[in-house]
């Protein structure tokens, strides 16, 4: 019964469907948009660890110019790059919507939510690229601004870049919560989702390059990092702002992404049809 309502979305007509994501994504960034004291806080905390990690880029590109193809204005662009990032990605410890849909399917409320007439990954999505958009505006101008104010950085001045980059961004976002989906949707079975996220945090972390750029991991451990969907949420981005892709190309790079998108996105929407089944099963 939940699980036929659930699915109710695919009936909706098309325009219909559309300005119903779109409301809920603005929706998302006006909630996430009342949190001014903690946008401030994160603000502050991007800048300092910033400010942190350049000035060991600094001494590190000192030593080995050009590490991992990078020269030094790149690998600090690649830095502050990835403090405006790093909110928009959930590159830590993840902290979006995941958050509240685990804890939605802990205490049962996910069962009032099949009821709905919508798509459940997409209203998840739709939400969670709200908060994505004003985690960009918010907390990812002004560290980025203050990198280039202080630093030397290898920006460019070509807007269609900046374009790829949104666009690339974009696609990241998506990368971003098609992992985090997966990770609430261990929820159904584990009854609490923290373990898994813990798990999530530290590998994403580490293949995320938000502590060193995937270019510089040597060997297989380089191409496997450079291979797994992380590298979509900060690596590809930086690469395509800078232009630093010559094997993939811009074009390349958003197909690497698209691909990881739709495919995790496909995983998650066949794990969420067995958990479904689950909730029907177990009576809701």
């Amino acid at each position: 019964m939940h699980g036929r309502r659930g699915q109710a979305a695919h009936r909706l007509p098309t325009v219909g469907a559309l300005r119903l994501y779109a409301t809920v994504t603005a929706g998302g960034l006006r909630r996430y948009a009342t949190y001014r004291a903690s946008t401030v806080a994160g603000i502050v905390t991007n800048t300092v660890f910033g400010m942190i990690i350049a000035c060991a880029y600094l001494a590190l590109w000192d030593e080995r110019p050009h590490l991992g193809g990078y020269d030094q204005a790149q690998a600090l662009t690649y830095v502050w790059v990835g403090q405006a990032l790093y909110s928009v990605m959930m590159l830590g410890m993840p902290n979006g919507v995941e958050v509240e849909l685990m804890e939605r399917i802990r205490s049962g409320d996910i069962a009032v939510d099949l009821y709905r007439p919508v798509d459940q990954q997409c209203w998840w999505l739709s939400l969670d690229l709200g908060r994505a958009l004003y985690q960009l505006i918010g907390r990812g101008v002004v560290p980025l601004t203050v990198g280039a104010l202080v630093f030397p950085l290898a920006l460019p001045h070509d807007v269609l870049r900046w374009l790829a980059f949104l666009v690339s961004v974009l696609l990241g976002c998506v990368v971003s919560f098609a992992l985090r989906h997966l990770v609430a949707m261990s929820a159904f079975w584990l009854m609490e989702g923290n373990g898994a996220a813990q798990m999530y945090g530290i590998v994403g972390t580490f293949f995320s390059g938000i502590l060193l750029p995937l270019n510089v991991f040597p060997g297989a451990i380089g191409d496997l990092a450079r291979a797994l969907p992380w590298s979509s949420l900060l690596q590809i981005p930086a690469d395509v702002l800078m232009g630093t892709h010559p094997r993939r190309g811009v074009l390349g790079s958003f197909l690497f992404q698209a691909a990881w998108g739709a495919g995790l996105l496909a995983v998650g929407r066949a794990v969420q049809t067995v958990a479904v089944r689950r909730v029907v099963v177990q009576g809701g």
